[in-house]
């Protein structure tokens, strides 16, 4: 449903600039590949993943290059966020969230560095290079072995250590139902 109203948000301002466009004499009406290039977002299901692979030998070789300057050598952070570590830290005073300790979705790791990292170039990686990313993020917390290549079909079957450690949002005025027992993720809807 998020996807789906991102998607006509951009469509009514997409709309708002072509009819000021026309109005003033500038501009042009954003055509369908326009519109495709802001609709990146991926979802926990593996909804909206891109083609592509990548492997965690490959994926160390771009951390090294593109992401180890702000999130240390091996996730440890400094100066940026740690992306490795904390196991075991949630339920303590002081939790570390991590990508293996917190996060409850592969897809979502995918997700938010294919749109905001590195942060001085977001959205300059590949996908094949994010998958890689990916793949050498998830074998430093211990999710997935060295010899892992992730794509759009295996890195949705990815189980993250907290994956249970969420639940859907009950309230009235939401479709999602709590989990009682053998969960997984619902189907998506069709708008």
């Amino acid at each position: 449903m998020f996807r789906f109203s991102v998607f006509i948000g951009v469509v009514v301002l997409a709309l708002s600039f072509s009819v000021q466009a026309q109005v003033y004499g500038v501009g042009h009406a954003a055509s369908e590949r326009d519109l495709a290039a802001w609709n990146i977002d991926v979802a926990a299901d593996g909804a909206g993943l891109p083609a592509g692979s990548g492997s965690v030998a490959g994926g160390k070789t771009i951390y090294a290059q593109q992401c180890a300057a702000c999130h240390g050598a091996k996730g440890e952070g400094k100066p940026a966020d740690q992306l490795v570590g904390g196991k075991g830290t949630l339920a303590s005073a002081n939790p570390v969230k991590t990508i293996g300790s917190f996060w409850p979705y592969a897809t979502t790791v995918f997700d938010f560095i294919n749109r905001a990292m590195p942060y001085n170039a977001p959205q300059s990686l590949t996908p094949d290079e994010v998958y890689s990313v990916t793949a050498y993020l998830l074998y430093l917390n211990g999710v997935v072995a060295a010899d892992t290549v992730l794509d759009a079909r295996s890195l949705p079957k990815v189980r993250m250590p907290n994956r249970d450690g969420f639940i859907g949002d009950t309230r009235p005025d939401t479709t999602n139902v709590a989990c009682q027992k053998n969960c997984s993720i619902p189907a998506r809807r069709k708008p």
